[in-house]
């Protein structure tokens, strides 16, 4: 697409963002902008539990009646859960509230030998002595010089033992990804078509269990589903009326709380999804750097992740109910200061989120899925995902625009494969 034509595409898509109007002269309070904010954090967070509360239902039919039906249910629920979740994103590197929690819902990339079987030839993440315990099967794990007591899986087993055992980030015990796994199993094409394959056997009874050990692999589901609830649950109460995450927001000094704001948007823009999301796996043309890689569900999370970033900038987020919560936005507040970065953040904003319309379009079509597009030898894949990196960091310049233009200081998140590529283990 010549840059002309990328350009018209550009304002094509920013008119149909979800912007605040912008043409007052008046400043916006910044109370009021931290109240929107603020609502937009606890709707999406409500959003995402209640998701996590239909997900649990269909785990809870899928484990009393393990068809492939029910399964089909359970992965349908899980998918419809993560598309309130990725749009809180936006809110995780500006407030430490939330990057402490974070790690208990969404932490990824995980060493799936941990939990269950793997295929033979899985070798699980480098030193790392837990990466094929597969509690699932082994009531007691002996690992790194020290026993781990599994015979009941348990929220205690899982959170306090498993998840990070070893000081080992891999070690993923919870959340989002640890259901998927157990839903989905490994995704064993590489950057081939096709997802995991995991059967409803392997949640099936006596004889008809596949896999063995399917009543602790029950179990574990059941159990990982309802920390999702709860924590999630967690969130929703720390952006309340009274939540800590609220008042932590709305009492900052204006300056302070704006730069939190900013920063949120500029390190998930740049060091965490152009980086270490996409241009690390492009680079390393690794489908093990798919976020939601047991799924084929990442060009999704990848897309919503867009989307929560404009809905914080803009001040709007349409929940999955249909209603709008919207109010005194940041774009509002630097077009208060100058019309000319407002309108260049809107136009990045409106590239990126081309760009990953476009990947979604592809992967929803069936025509390449996110791990094929990152495939070595795959010109066409290769560029939708680059297209949608050179969008993020031009949307992170367009936003040290906005922070020149109120005067703040940010500190945005950095990726190797972005800051200094040579550092990147090929």
């Amino acid at each position: 697409m010549s840059k002309r034509a990328a350009g018209l595409a550009a304002v094509a898509v920013v008119a149909l963002l979800p912007f605040a109007a912008t043409a007052q002269t008046a400043k916006p309070a910044y109370k009021d902008v931290a109240k929107t904010y603020a609502d937009i954090a606890h709707a999406a967070y409500e959003d995402a539990a209640n998701g996590a509360k239909v997900l649990k239902t269909a785990i809870d039919a899928l484990v009393k009646n393990p068809t492939e039906e029910n399964l089909a249910k359970a992965r349908t629920a899980w998918l419809n859960a993560r598309v309130p979740y990725m749009q809180t994103e936006a809110f995780r590197f500006g407030n430490p509230i939330v990057d402490a929690w974070e790690g208990k819902v969404n932490a990824w990339p995980l060493d799936e030998g941990l939990i269950d079987y793997v295929d033979e030839g899985y070798g699980g993440g480098e030193s790392n002595p837990y990466a094929k315990a597969n509690v699932i099967a082994n009531a007691k794990i002996t690992a790194g010089g020290k026993t781990i007591n599994a015979t009941k899986i348990t929220k205690e087993l899982l959170a306090d033992k498993l998840h990070e055992a070893g000081k080992v980030e891999a070690n993923v015990a919870t959340g989002y990804h640890a259901v998927e796994f157990l839903l989905w199993g490994q995704d064993l094409h590489g950057t081939g078509p096709g997802a995991g394959e995991r059967k409803a056997t392997d949640y099936a009874k006596g004889k008809d269990c596949t896999n063995g050990h399917c009543d602790r692999r029950a179990q574990y589901l059941t159990v990982a589903s309802q920390m999702l609830v709860e924590d999630l649950g967690e969130m929703v109460a720390d952006w309340g009326p009274k939540g800590k995450a609220r008042a932590s927001i709305a009492k900052a000094k204006d300056e302070e709380g704006i730069a939190r704001m900013l920063t949120g948007l500029g390190s998930l823009s740049y060091g965490e999804l152009a980086g270490e999301r996409m241009k690390l796996g492009l680079m390393l043309h690794d489908p093990e750097e798919e976020h939601d890689c047991f799924s084929d569900n990442t060009h999704n999370s990848h897309y919503y992740d867009q989307v929560g970033m404009v809905n914080v900038y803009g001040g709007t987020y349409k929940r999955t109910d249909g209603k709008v919560v919207t109010g005194a936005s940041l774009s509002q507040l630097v077009a208060a200061k100058s019309a000319d970065a407002d309108a260049k953040v809107k136009q990045a904003m409106g590239v990126t989120t081309a760009a990953m319309q476009a990947i979604k379009d592809t992967a929803d079509s069936h025509k390449m899925a996110y791990d094929q597009m990152i495939g070595a030898d795959n010109a066409e894949g290769n560029k939708l995902v680059a297209d949608a990196v050179e969008g993020l960091v031009g949307q992170k310049k367009a936003l040290e625009g906005a922070v020149a233009a109120l005067g703040v200081s940010v500190e945005v998140k950095g990726s190797d494969s972005l800051d200094d590529p040579s550092k990147v283990a090929k």
